[in-house]
């Protein structure tokens, strides 16, 4: 079992659920933990599809030169997808609230002991790396047990340890013949940054370098923020296509959902890892949030696309906040995290 991750068991879960009569809310029917043991013991003998799991970690956005903050969101999030409402439309009884990773430890000793910003940056990159091997191990041994992994993050560097661990469950369970899945990203950034040591800003780059990424997508990237570099690299790449947000919304040359349903044709000979980068969406709390996005009812109807689309390897929501480094706040983005989790479930089990 990965170090810094800690199994959930009812009675966390029931301590953040609200409970009342005549009703039943989601944290009532959700699986845990039993005290059957190791994680690997409770994923082998659970009933249900779709294990959650929390990475509340800011440290590969910091090694991204980004705002921290992104380790706001997971309680927020558990609180209110706990407190749904148990009826006909999602149950819950599929679902494994699995647990949380905290690397807080990591950042303590970083910022005791590095002195300078330099030396803080290279303690950062380094330190993904160590959280990449964590991810790596629970995300592949989700997998393949053939449970569906959805990953609420945390930076959008935990997309590599995503994506290799599901190409390397995936192959263990025999569902694959190569270690290799496909990637949907619905990302204002293509997060495909040179490989300068780990960070949030370049998890595709390192999953396609390392063989683990086959083909992918990037949906509604904002031309403002696609480094030149980047742009050529993924032109010359035909295992790579990008929908820009301007060519969607500016220049109108496919509508939103046409241009999901192009994501999803051109990935569908594998099982495809499903990104959301909450930056995507216009005024949401995160590490580089924007005034022009998508809507979040755009982002929900992403999620119910993809779900009945796409043979889903997993779910990884990723670079909310509900409180930034630099003093912003917004108590709602666990809510909507809820939301899209919610929503993907109940589409992909229908």
């Amino acid at each position: 079992m990965p170090s810094h991750f800690k199994q959930y068991n009812k009675t966390d879960i029931l301590s953040l659920t609200r409970l009342r009569k005549f009703e039943t809310k989601l944290g009532e029917c959700v699986l845990c933990d039993t005290g059957s043991g190791t994680i690997e013991e409770t994923i082998s003998q659970t009933k249900a599809a779709y294990i959650v799991i929390g990475i509340p970690e800011d440290i590969g956005v910091k090694a991204n030169l980004g705002w921290g903050g992104a380790d706001s969101c997971w309680f927020p999030f558990l609180d209110s997808f706990l407190n749904i409402q148990s009826n006909d439309f999602f149950s819950g009884e599929n679902v494994l609230i699995a647990g949380h990773f905290d690397f807080s430890d990591v950042k303590r000793l970083i910022s005791i002991n590095a002195a300078t910003d330099d030396e803080k940056l290279e303690a950062y990159r380094h330190a993904v790396n160590m959280i990449d091997n964590e991810v790596e191990e629970l995300v592949k041994l989700v997998t393949q047990y053939k449970k569906l992994p959805v990953i609420i993050g945390g930076g959008h560097n935990n997309a590599y340890p995503a994506i290799k661990g599901a190409a390397k469950g995936l192959f263990k369970a025999g569902l694959l013949t190569l270690a290799q899945i496909n990637c949907i990203n619905l990302d204002a950034q293509a997060d495909y940054r040179p490989l300068e040591g780990r960070h949030s800003g370049n998890a595709f780059r390192y999953a396609d370098e390392d063989g683990y990424l086959n083909k992918y997508c990037a949906v509604a990237a904002h031309e403002n923020y696609l480094q030149q570099n980047v742009w050529i690299d993924m032109m010359n790449n035909p295992f790579i296509d990008c929908i820009t947000y301007e060519d969607i919304f500016i220049h109108e040359k496919r509508t939103y959902i046409q241009a999901i349903a192009h994501a999803t044709g051109f990935t569908e000979d594998n099982y495809i890892g499903i990104e959301l980068d909450l930056d995507s969406i216009e005024n949401v709390l995160s590490s580089a949030g924007s005034p022009c996005g998508i809507t979040q009812l755009q982002a929900r109807q992403f999620m119910n696309f993809v779900a009945t689309d796409s043979k889903v390897a997993y779910v990884h929501i990723c670079e909310g906040a509900t409180t930034l480094e630099n003093g912003e706040t917004n108590s709602t983005t666990g809510k909507l995290i809820s939301y899209l989790v919610s929503d993907f479930i109940k589409s992909h089990s229908g």
